[in-house]
């Protein structure tokens, strides 16, 4: 990749600005502890993010079929910026120089999700594409050539527009079968070199957003939740949930029947987990806080690890809860290997059954009667960003790693996904939005944060930036940028931030402080 002249004077100084941050700041976690060891375990992932619609674009080039994604974004109205990820950053044609990138970052695994419809363009009802097969295959090998670790998504939200159109996809229990078989496809194709396996990528945030906000497709909502043409937000939700569920556990068993033993791999579900601190120190507050963890992220992990939904949602909704058959109780055992972690931001939580409560984010009985916002009676959780929802607060990491620690007995956990969003409206021109020191700022926060939890006893195993590229950002389109590389979106040309290489210096660091190098992991 070839940078003009001026531009790589730029980046030069950017690093030896950054650097220099690196150096000077107390707040490193290397620093920290004198730089006499890590905290980071011995074989720690560190890596980077991405999704199949976010980054591949190739809008069905080589036999794949239409998926919801693609058929939502061609919908007026549906993305702020009128976009769609028909390009998005061409990751399909540009693997290599994107592997190459990553290389030169340092990271030594990399988190990717494969696109359903490339593999099957009509879900169980047609052929495998082998062209998509082939494109995976070349993309995983790449990667193990560069001794990067391939890590998994099944899916992370797109799913075949054919499965919609039958059966309503997640409102249907034939989805169970549909994606039981499209796993083990997965597992016996690319199963050989990949080890780390996520069945869903925030199975919350696809229900709630496309269930009862109506905001990601199939956009079903009722009125008072969403503008949405048809739905039910009090119903819909908890009924693509359990069958979310249950395909998670269809695929699970599937892998550790058929191939797990031979493969040697691990699976598990990377959740969106937010922190949820209580407003006061009430006890109904405190209360509050947890009943919205049990609505929101325990939803899903209490019934694949437990056994059951949690006790709140039980008193909450009563008979309105689907319950689980004995047919289904059974596959509940050992439901997962590790639990990924999305983590972002913070919020404030208020309670709405013994207080009184404005209308807002959770206050309704489906969300669990508990009001929640980055900001109450003038006070705020963090420093806002770019994003509505996304506030920075540093403490949250730790809080919310040692809350699934204490809840499920410290089954392994990796941080899939953080990372820091920013406008590209806020910045004059590329050059200046090449020095994200707030992006550095943000990282460096967390990563600290998060090694608080470790040095505490939380088996955390790999943590993962959001994400090696800026690429098409869901409803936000391009307007909002996460790259640790910025991508040039008229011309696709990548071009490393500051944050890229604070990155690379930090992961060399921890490294190094483990007592191994790059190489050897």
């Amino acid at each position: 990749m070839e940078l003009p002249f001026q531009l790589l004077l730029h980046v030069l100084f950017v690093l030896s600005f950054i650097f220099s941050i690196f150096m000077g700041s107390c707040g490193f976690v290397s620093l920290e502890n004198n730089l006499s060891s890590s905290l980071f375990p011995r074989n720690f992932l560190f890596g980077t993010a991405s999704s199949s619609y976010q980054f591949e674009g190739a809008f069905l080039s080589d036999g794949k079929g239409l998926n919801n994604w693609d058929v939502f974004t061609h919908k007026t109205g549906t993305i702020l910026d009128g976009t769609n990820g028909d390009v998005a950053v061409d990751h399909y044609h540009r693997y290599q120089e994107d592997v190459d990138l990553m290389e030169h970052t340092g990271v030594n695994s990399y988190r990717f999700s494969l696109s359903w419809a490339r593999i099957l363009p009509k879900g169980r009802f047609g052929k495998v594409n082998r062209a998509g097969i082939n494109y995976y295959n070349r993309l995983i090998d790449a990667l193990v050539d560069k001794g990067i670790e391939p890590f998994v998504t099944i899916t992370h939200y797109d799913i075949p527009q054919e499965l919609e159109e039958r059966y309503k996809s997640w409102l249907s229990p034939e989805i169970q079968e549909d994606f039981r078989y499209y796993a083990d496809i997965c597992f016996k194709y690319f199963g050989d070199r990949v080890k780390y396996w996520v069945t869903f990528n925030e199975p919350n945030v696809a229900v709630i957003c496309g269930y009862r906000t109506g905001l990601y497709p199939p956009s079903r909502c009722s009125d008072s939740f969403g503008n949405c043409s048809y739905g039910n937000s009090e119903r819909e939700p908890f009924i693509a949930a359990s069958n979310i569920i249950l395909s998670h556990l269809a695929a699970v068993d599937v892998y550790r029947a058929k191939y797990q033993k031979n493969q040697g791999g691990k699976i598990g579900i990377a959740m969106n987990a937010i922190w949820y601190e209580p407003f006061s120190n009430s006890t109904e507050d405190k209360l509050a806080a947890e009943r919205t963890q049990s609505f929101y992220m325990n939803w899903f992990l209490d019934p694949i690890i437990l056994g059951k939904y949690p006790a709140e949602m039980h008193e909450i909704l009563g008979p309105d809860l689907l319950v689980f058959s004995k047919y289904d109780k059974e596959k509940f055992k050992n439901g997962l290997d590790f639990i990924g972690i999305n983590h972002y931001t913070s919020y404030y939580v208020k309670d709405c059954i013994f207080s009184a409560c404005e209308q807002g984010k959770g206050s309704s009985k489906t969300e669990g009667f508990a009001l929640t916002s980055a900001q109450m009676n003038d006070k705020s959780i963090g420093e806002p960003t770019a994003l509505a929802w996304f506030y920075v607060h540093p403490q949250g990491m730790e809080n919310i790693v040692t809350y699934i620690k204490d809840r499920y007995n410290n089954i392994p956990m990796f941080i899939t996904e953080n990372g820091f969003g920013t406008s590209e409206s806020s910045y004059p021109t590329t050059e200046y939005e090449l020095n994200d020191v707030k992006r550095v700022e943000y990282l460096s926060s967390y990563l600290d944060s998060l090694a608080t939890a470790i040095r505490k006893g939380a088996d955390v195993k790999g943590y993962f930036v959001w994400s090696i590229l800026d690429n098409f950002e869901w409803n936000h389109g391009y307007s909002i940028r996460f790259g640790l590389h910025h991508v040039d979106f008229a011309t696709l040309n990548r071009t490393p931030r500051g944050s890229a290489f604070w990155y690379k210096n930090f992961i060399s660091e921890h490294k190094n402080l483990a007592g191994i190098s790059y190489a050897q992991v």
